[in-house]
């Protein structure tokens, strides 16, 4: 199975493919909008109708997709099993991606801004290096390449163990609660979206019972 998805080649999945890719890309938007509150001091009432309605199309994407999927499994038979239960399995990364990035906006509406705190640059920095990961799991879907996805899953995991070391530190933190719990929910769906990301790669090369999982399946990464 490994580095066998979105290569076309009349295996009937191509439409599904393209859904799952047009998904990803509409996650990347709806993240991208959310942050924009929190680190660039964008009206959050100004965004949150198009990151409602994005959520909304990654969502009925993700019903085509999984009924699509069903209909592929009855015509093909068990030929292409592994590869439509590894298709639900990215598609669910996805939707759970846009989920995060409502989340995030939820804050902003909340009240929450990082965009005077003395870290606010290295908050836009990190914002940006997640939006960029977008943009490689992307290219990964559309243009397979195993070494390359072994390498940002990697970096992804790096991603998310950044962000769970700032929640752990803001546990200790004497920040004020205004300010620490905040950042200690942007930090936790920072982390499950880099998780996601990176479980998507790991799709791309791992057997279907190795996704998500490190160290012979001993260490899982999409809790």
């Amino acid at each position: 199975m490994v580095m066998s998805f979105f290569r076309g080649g009349g295996n009937g999945l191509e439409h599904i493919e393209k859904q799952m890719a047009l998904m990803l890309a509409e996650a990347r938007h709806s993240f991208d909008l959310a942050m924009s509150p929190l680190v660039l001091g964008v009206d959050p009432a100004t965004i949150k109708d198009e990151v409602h309605l994005t959520d909304e199309r990654i969502n009925k994407a993700e019903k085509e997709v999984r009924r699509l999927l069903l209909v592929h499994a009855t015509v093909r038979g068990a030929e292409d099993m592994a590869t439509v239960l590894a298709y639900l399995l990215l598609v669910k990364k996805i939707e759970r991606i846009g989920d995060q990035a409502k989340n995030i906006l939820d804050l902003a509406q909340e009240g929450a801004s990082f965009t005077s705190a003395d870290d606010a640059d290295e908050l836009r920095r990190f914002g940006t290096v997640i939006s960029t990961a977008f943009g490689e799991v992307l290219g990964l879907l559309q243009e397979p390449d195993e070494r390359a996805a072994a390498e940002f899953r990697k970096r992804a995991d790096e991603l998310s163990a950044e962000a769970e070391t700032a929640l752990r530190q803001l546990i200790h933190s004497s920040r004020p609660a205004a300010d620490a719990v905040p950042r200690a929910l942007f930090n936790r769906y920072v982390k499950r979206i880099a998780a996601n990301l990176g479980g998507i790669a790991s799709s791309l090369i791992d057997p279907l019972d190795h996704i998500d999982y490190r160290e012979g399946g001993t260490v899982d990464t999409d809790d």
